[in-house]
């Protein structure tokens, strides 16, 4: 098959601990034909959705660190393939948040000609955090305004801690805590975050969500769904006294049993992903809610593989490989 990776420079990578490497790595070993790109190499060609792509030639059965540094010569030499990008059998598209609207222009098109890992328009829909929304009953309390006392009387009607959320915010970036405690930085944090001095059209819109005190001692949990069927999780929590989880925020992760009510929680989200061509994407629970949903470039699977001794892109590379034999068998047979 003939597989591309749409990402960020992956010179600025470690492949130890980056999903992305970890399928690359999957694809190669099973001898198909691997390519990259970045955001600004697709283009349009005489109608055609094109890209200017890297081919990643690079031996089998080395270990990451070798594979990476042959990988790395493969970007620095100046061929390009300039492929129609109906060509692929499968376009992953792995570039860290937030989303690109001219790439999802540029594919949406031709978003059934090609298997996306995630679909455009999934993956459109479910970049901001307000798809948590599908799912009210299973979500924390949350409220979404861009009116400063609208915000502020929701907090003090509340009357505990809330978090503070930028709709297309990732990594934990601009995520907070705050309370009707303490009224003065309040007023500042909700004004400063909506943009208040602008008019109201021009506005930012923020999340206010329910703080869910089981994060301090428990942590959350981040479950990758291949599907919408469990691939694997682990727990994360802050050893820094930070109130988020994040890996990149500094929080720890470790070794996480799934329970009866995250597979409930998997299970009630699984027909929506599915619709959405959501295949491969993260979820984030906290206690028994469902607090964050991630399909643009989730991340998980070397620390889970670590933990329990597995290679989860095994299964995600089966998965692609099942998906396009089936649309295509005499191509693929």
């Amino acid at each position: 098959m003939d597989i591309a990776f749409l990402m960020d420079d992956l010179r600025q990578i470690d492949p130890v601990w980056e999903t992305t490497a970890q399928i690359m790595y999957e694809c190669n070993q099973r001898g198909h034909e691997v390519f990259f790109l970045e955001p600004h190499d697709i283009y349009v060609r005489k109608n055609q959705v094109v890209a200017r792509m890297r081919h990643i030639s690079v031996p089998k059965d080395q270990p990451m660190t070798d594979y990476w540094a042959d990988l790395i010569c493969c970007l620095n030499r100046e061929e390009l393939i300039f492929e129609t990008v109906t060509d692929l059998d499968v376009l992953f598209l792995r570039k860290d948040p937030p989303i690109n609207h001219e790439v999802m222009e540029f594919l949406g098109p031709v978003s059934d000609q090609v298997f996306l890992v995630n679909n455009t328009l999934g993956q459109l829909n479910c970049s901001s955090k307000a798809y948590i929304l599908n799912f009210p009953d299973i979500i924390p309390e949350t409220h979404v305004s861009r009116d400063p006392s609208r915000l502020k009387k929701i907090i003090d009607d509340f009357g505990g801690a809330m978090v503070i959320k930028p709709l297309h915010g990732h990594g934990g970036h601009g995520v907070i805590k705050v309370s009707n405690q303490d009224q003065e930085n309040l007023n500042s944090l909700i004004n400063y975050y909506v943009k208040a001095g602008k008019p109201y059209p021009e506005r930012q819109p923020i999340m206010v969500q329910e703080y869910l005190k089981q994060v301090k001692e428990q942590g959350d949990v981040r479950i990758l769904l291949l599907d919408g069927e469990i691939l694997g999780a682990m727990g994360r929590k802050s050893v820094s006294g930070d109130f988020r989880t994040n890996v990149h925020a500094g929080a720890l992760a470790f070794k996480h049993d799934i329970t009866p009510a995250h597979k409930e929680i998997c299970r009630r989200i699984k027909p929506k992903l599915q619709q959405d061509g959501l295949y491969f994407v993260g979820i984030d629970i906290i206690g028994d809610k469902l607090v964050e949903i991630n399909c643009i470039s989730p991340g998980g699977i070397p620390r889970i593989n670590r933990f329990n001794n597995q290679k989860l892109e095994i299964a995600v590379v089966n998965f692609i490989e099942e998906k396009i034999s089936g649309a295509n068998p005499k191509k693929h047979k």
